[in-house]
């Protein structure tokens, strides 16, 4: 029985709290729904002001009038209201809202004035987040939205946030100067930044770690040409590219967002006060303006006007401070508007409050029209809604020493000077790293210096001091030097004596230099030379042994052949380019079976292994002709030759057997220019048969063509060297040889020698020509 008591209390006391959570839902969903209203009732009594005001009429008239309105267009009182307020307004929100009306319908001009009606009735940041992301972020599907306050120095504190954990915002409360997020780049770029898929950008952000592969935006958001903040909206997945008008809705969705990053940032993140921005102004050793700025109706930053210049400031023209005090800058420094210029600079610090600094800028002041430039260190902060401007021009003397120094350091260059009556000597700091010395260390007078010098090189310094010292001329030498630390290096010295007016020698001074990397890039070099030499030598002898394989095999001009009713004359042309030797070959032959066998081919390359390679594919298909085959399985087994017993060759070629009985050509190819067949005094190219080119694949199939020769018919083959160039396609090249081919000529010689000299080729390679004649 206890046990029974107890479970029923325990099922009561369920059944009390399952109905104490359905009140607290209830009464939330009245809130929203009495926020809702309440919006909706502020939006409606707006719209009876515009009609009063536009009707001139009363209130209770004004209120007739919009349910009249409504009933007529069919749309309710907050559709219509909104409507009103747009037509009124013609702000961003009124042509965000026209944008979308077409595929949205007229709930989203109510969405973005209850927005907006939400924000301004906001108290305070974290309710501005809260309503943008109920009204009008979560119909776009977002989830979460962050408002980013920026703080004078570029920091992010974390001003609102909804749809994000109170933990999460803890941990993301404030992001200090120099931490790259997402809203810090939107904060430094000014400008929108989407992310498609925020894993894949790195940036860590609020949230990132719950959906590391959501899609984010970051809309700068500000007024006067000043970032204020950032909104930063989040969705659950990966975000697809948006249409413009929901990126400029966005946009607008920010700018709703200023006046209340304003008033947090003057509650959170007070700016210094102006008349203490002066007084520190005051207080620098350095020249200083206080400049605010000037914008346009747009809110846009346009000049910035000078507000202060303290004591130290001078300007280059000679006009008092009260002349340039209240003039615009770029009106009294039209320079600074140069590309990557002050004003730039200026614009950037104050519309992100990252601060800038450099050693070295140029700036640049017209004088007359004439422009005068001198280089300054420059400090640039923000101070609230005022911009610190703070220079200081490099003094000459000093740019000239700090750019001796910079000379010595790149050149290794150590400069000393030793008074010969005291014994004083002067380092540069230069000259103690090159002698690898310590600062506080004694320099080493050049009497000693055989002492810490190689021992072959103590004749060299004897010589070098005797002159300076006994001739008191100036003198030079190089000398092996050896560190403390036991490292040797290849040093140059030059010195000259100081005479006083008596011509008494004062002084020596001198400077060191450490030549080590021009001593071995000279012993470098001259190896190089001497293995340039080695390779030049044998690279000739190559090319001298290629030479003469190729003319024992293809003499340059051989005889006429008659035979079986056949004039068969052949040429070949090497490159002019001796390196360029390379794998083409012709071929004219009479085989057991009476038939004649005329080919040309085309070895890729050059050099000795083209020329091997020709002779191989050569020989090997005057041996396979001689099976009594006909073209087409002769390429076949070239092909397999050319795949299996070369040494990764490739070639084209071309292959024909004449029979003299029937005037019969039979021929195929391997990926080879066809023959051109001239008859009649008319020149044309005989049809493109199918041959895939020697040696890419093992297996190849190859067509063969026939054609019936006639009496006085002339053939042509050649390789390619006759007609390529580089600068017209190879189509027109053939045009032009069937042009030459047109012209008449005595005898069979005579046309190849044309063809050659008017060859238009410049790719300076080999040719190979047959011409073959019927009798």
């Amino acid at each position: 029985m206890p046990t029974t008591h107890l479970d029923e209390q325990g099922r009561g006391l369920a059944r009390n709290i399952g109905r104490l959570a359905a009140t607290i839902e209830r009464l939330r969903e009245e809130i929203q729904q009495a926020q809702h209203a309440a919006e909706g009732r502020a939006l409606i009594e707006l719209a009876k002001g515009i009609l009063v005001e536009r009707l001139h009429c009363g209130p209770t008239e004004a209120a007739q009038q919009l349910t009249a309105l409504a009933e007529q267009a069919g749309l309710s009182q907050l559709e219509l209201a909104a409507d009103l307020i747009d037509q009124a307004a013609q702000d961003r929100v009124t042509s965000v809202a026209r944008e979308l009306l077409t595929e949205s319908g007229a709930s989203v001009s109510v969405q973005l004035r209850e927005a907006e009606s939400g924000v301004l009735a906001a108290t305070d940041s974290q309710r501005v987040a809260e309503s943008l992301l109920e009204h009008a972020l979560a119909p776009l599907g977002a989830t979460a939205v962050a408002l980013w306050s920026a703080g004078s120095d570029a920091s992010l504190t974390l001003a609102g946030f909804a749809g994000h954990s109170a933990e999460e915002a803890r941990r993301w409360w404030y992001v200090p100067p120099g931490v790259a997020t997402p809203a810090r780049r939107a904060l430094i770029e000014r400008r929108t930044v989407w992310f498609a898929d925020l894993a894949a950008s790195g940036l860590p952000s609020i949230g990132h770690r719950l959906a590391p592969d959501a899609g984010r935006v970051v809309v700068p958001a500000g007024t006067g040409g000043r970032i204020l903040g950032v909104l930063e909206i989040s969705w659950t997945r990966p975000l697809e590219p948006q249409p413009p008008q929901i990126q400029r809705q966005v946009e607008a969705l920010a700018e709703l967002c200023a006046h209340t990053l304003e008033d947090y940032e003057a509650v959170g993140a007070p700016s210094s006060d102006v008349a203490e921005l002066i007084e520190l102004a005051d207080a620098l050793a350095d020249p200083a303006l206080v400049l605010r700025p000037e914008t346009d109706t747009q809110g846009l930053v346009t000049d910035f006007r000078i507000y202060h210049a303290n004591a130290r400031f001078a300007d280059p023209t000679g006009r008092p401070r009260t002349v340039v005090t209240g003039a615009l800058l770029l009106e009294a420094y039209p320079a600074a508007a140069e590309e990557h210029g002050l004003f730039e600079k200026l614009e950037h610090v104050h519309a992100t409050g990252e601060s800038f600094r450099t050693e070295r800028m140029t700036l640049t002041t017209l004088i007359d029209h004439v422009p005068l430039t001198s280089v300054a260190g420059i400090s640039i902060t923000r101070h609230g809604d005022c911009v610190l401007l703070i220079w200081r021009v490099q003094d000459e003397s000093l740019r000239l020493a700090s750019l001796l120094q910079h000379a010595q350091r790149l050149g290794r260059i150590g400069g000393f000077e030793e008074d010969t009556q005291s014994g004083e000597i002067i380092w540069n700091g230069q000259l103690y790293e090159l002698h690898g010395l310590g600062a506080g260390e004694r320099p080493i007078p050049l009497e000693s210096l055989g002492e810490h010098a190689h021992p072959d090189d103590a004749t060299a310094i004897g010589r070098f001091l005797r002159t300076v010292h006994h001739h008191r001329r100036s003198a030079s030498t190089t000398f092996r030097l050896q560190r403390p630390d036991g490292s040797t290096r290849h040093i140059r010295v030059v010195a000259e004596p100081v005479f006083g007016p008596d011509d008494r020698m004062i002084a020596v001074r001198g400077a060191y230099q450490d030549i080590s990397a021009q001593h071995w890039t000279e012993v470098a070099l001259a190896a190089t030379r001497d293995q340039l030499a080695h390779t030049e030598q044998e690279s000739a002898e190559r090319n001298r042994l290629t030479l003469q394989l190729q003319h024992a095999i293809m003499p340059q001009n051989q005889g006429l052949i008659e035979a079986f009713g056949l004039k068969i004359a052949v040429r070949y042309r090497p490159a002019e380019e001796g390196h360029l030797v390379g794998g083409d070959w012709y071929d004219s032959v009479v085989l057991p079976s009476k038939k004649v066998l005329l080919s040309v081919g085309d070895v890729a390359g050059h050099g000795i292994e083209a020329a091997t390679g020709m002779v191989v594919l050569r020989n090997a298909l005057r041996g396979l002709a001689a099976t009594g085959a006909g073209p087409a399985q002769l390429m076949t087994w070239l092909n397999l030759v050319t795949h299996h017993l070369t040494d990764r060759v490739t070639a084209t070629a071309i292959c024909g057997l004449y029979d003299p009985e029937a005037r019969e050509l039979r021929w195929a190819r391997a990926g080879h220019l066809p023959p051109v067949l001239l008859r009649g005094g008319t020149a044309t190219e005989m049809p493109l048969i199918g041959g895939l080119m020697l040696g890419v694949i093992s297996e190849a199939d190859y067509e063969e063509g026939v054609i019936q020769l006639e009496r006085e018919d002339s053939l042509f083959m050649y390789t390619d060297g006759l007609i390529e160039r580089r600068d017209i396609t190879l189509e027109r090249s053939q045009q032009r040889l069937l042009a030459t081919l047109k012209h008449p000529s005595v005898t069979l010689d005579h046309r190849l020698d044309r063809l050659l000299t008017h060859s238009n080729s410049d790719t300076d390679d080999d040719t190979c020509l047959i011409g073959v004649e019927v009798l």
